[in-house]
């Protein structure tokens, strides 16, 4: 029978001392979580009987966050989805322990967002916020961090100089790639209908800028109408599509840079065939709603945010905040986004 590894077998395998094994293993006096965690990788490879002591031993010793994220309208798959990756990425943290405190707005009026912002602010050791930029809002981004308290723009960012950092894609990218789609696959002349929540969300507005510019330059036989905002409301963007595809003979594309997209398919589908044929639409982000439309061929792309790297890098980021939370460095996390097609899905 192979002997059993003792204490000096796991001090010698992990390069410390016997006394901090035994400091280790019982919970007396001060050891360095970096060399607990070796002591701890070093158990795991000689197979040592107390792995589970030394596991709660750097359990113990690990820091404590507690960060809120402040996102949009509960009644909204997508976002509802954001939110279970977000919680998802703080389980997975292994050198620190985070709880995620998950809250939805549904009254997006600034006030109201900035109102809860503070809320969730009081409670929390840094909040990510997803929001239209407003002064109100950046207001309290300012009186948070007065209170050693980061905000983390995420999705789309603030202009507010007193933000922490922001999480999100290159929607100047985003915008010209989703033009991109639809100029390779228009080649009659029509019109080009561009959907937007609110101009207030800086994702959207960038993404619309792009669109626009790349239209210009490569696709000039499309006309870009002007961009019509739905408010985030799948009822507004139904009521505007069906009166286009009602109206219009020459509609080729939508653009769906905000929210909406249930609406938009729900129109298409009530449409009749040799219109919908005629119309190719391109949006962003993937939720039930979206990637059904793929697989019915409505929808040609989605360019999506990677949700569980993208959730990894916002919560990595709020850590960064916190431990550089004097610095006037306003980090970034550019993380470059999916092209789901119905291939794809």
């Amino acid at each position: 029978m192979m002997k059993r590894p003792t204490i000096a077998d796991l001090a010698q395998a992990s390069g410390v001392s016997i006394a901090t094994v035994n400091r280790i293993l019982g919970g007396t006096g001060a050891v360095r979580a970096e060399t607990i965690e070796r002591v701890q990788n070093a158990a795991e490879e000689i197979g040592f009987y107390g792995r589970g002591v030394i596991e709660d031993r750097r359990q113990r010793l690990l820091p404590n966050y507690r960060f809120g994220f402040l996102l949009q309208q509960s009644s909204r798959e997508l976002y509802r989805l954001f939110g279970s990756k977000i919680t998802e990425a703080a389980a997975r943290r292994q050198h620190e322990k985070v709880v995620a405190v998950v809250d939805f707005v549904d009254v997006l009026e600034p006030q109201n967002i900035a109102d809860r912002l503070e809320a969730l602010g009081k409670r929390c050791d840094a909040v990510a916020v997803i929001a239209g930029d407003h002064p109100l809002i950046g207001q309290t981004i300012q009186s948070l961090k007065e209170r050693g308290k980061p905000v983390v723009a995420y999705i789309t960012d603030q202009s507010a100089r007193d933000r922490a950092g922001f999480v999100g894609t290159d929607n100047w990218k985003l915008g010209r790639t989703a033009a991109w789609f639809l100029a390779q696959t228009t080649p009659m002349p029509g019109r080009i209908a561009v959907f937007i929540g609110n101009h207030r969300y800086q994702c959207q507005d960038v993404s619309d800028a792009s669109f626009r510019s790349y239209m210009r330059e490569h696709a000039p036989h499309l006309q870009v109408d002007d961009s019509r905002p739905t408010h985030e409301e799948p009822q507004e963007a139904y009521r505007i599509v069906s009166q286009l595809l009602s109206e219009l003979d020459d509609l080729r594309g939508i653009f769906i840079v905000g929210g909406g997209i249930s609406g938009v398919l729900r129109a298409l589908r009530e449409a009749p065939v040799e219109k919908r044929a005629k119309v190719r639409v391109v949006c962003r982000d993937i939720g039930p709603e979206t990637r059904k439309g793929l697989t019915e061929g409505l929808i040609m792309a989605a360019l999506c945010h990677p949700l569980d790297q993208i959730s990894d890098e916002l919560i990595a980021t709020m850590i960064a905040a916190l431990e550089h939370r004097d610095s006037t460095t306003i980090l970034q996390r550019v993380v470059p986004f999916e092209t789901i097609t119905p291939e794809s899905v």
